[in-house]
């Protein structure tokens, strides 16, 4: 079930039934509840009268949640400089530098889905991986999380070749720099991917708002302006 949501098989704002979700999914009512329960403590699902709902595309929690993880990535780019080791950051390049297999290498084409769900995978594989290299858990944890609750907007973003060679190219950039050891440009570099993703997957779906709300997407503004704390 959380494939399908994060896959967009399930669409945002898409209402389910416990019932129908037995017939789907050949199994019986505890298990899915249980699975409903958890996918709304990732903010995947939310209960939506006696049923349940896909939780709608909000735009606020983009914002949001992209602030976090700019926080989080400019702090573990500063511990992967001081902590991980030659070899690590080896792997890590080239972890950067398959990030798009099939454009570079020339292969058959993939479908422009497949291709897009193999570069939100591989993006995300990259960034928690370098979040690894910190060596603190908790921002592994907060990565984990940021990128889950991102990962439908993103995957709207990924499926274009140009957005996946500018991800990797500044994939490869962030490596360098933390090769280098220059924790400055590293985290300059993290905040400055960031800010990039979340501009564009903002400008998206504004541009792409009306016809995907045409498609049964629900995308909401929950809040222009976050509330005093």
């Amino acid at each position: 079930m959380r494939s399908a949501i994060l896959s967009l098989e399930l669409l945002p704002g898409e209402g389910l039934s416990e019932r129908g979700l037995e017939e789907r999914l050949a199994a019986s009512r505890t298990p899915i509840r249980a699975a409903l329960m958890r996918l709304e403590n990732e903010g995947l699902t939310r209960r939506a009268g006696r049923g349940w709902q896909v939780t709608p595309i909000d735009l606020a929690e983009v914002r949001a949640v992209m602030e976090y993880r700019e926080v989080i990535e400019a702090a573990v780019v500063g511990l992967a400089v001081q902590r991980a080791d030659d070899d690590e950051l080896a792997a890590l390049r080239l972890l950067a530098e398959g990030s798009d297999e099939p454009d570079v290498r020339g292969e058959a084409q993939e479908s422009s889905a497949g291709s897009g769900e193999a570069g939100l995978r591989r993006g995300g594989d990259f960034h928690l991986a370098l979040a690894r290299l910190s060596r603190n858990p908790f921002l592994v944890e907060g990565m984990a999380d940021s990128l889950t609750r991102l990962s439908r907007t993103r995957w709207l973003e990924v499926r274009t070749a140009e957005s996946r060679a500018q991800a990797r190219a500044e994939h490869l950039e962030i490596v360098a720099a933390v090769r280098a050891r220059d924790a400055g440009r590293a985290s300059a570099l993290v905040v400055a991917h960031s800010r990039g993703t979340r501009d564009r997957l903002l400008d998206h779906l504004a541009e792409e708002r009306r016809r995907l709300r045409g498609r049964g997407f629900a995308i909401i503004e929950s809040s222009e302006t976050p509330p005093a704390l």
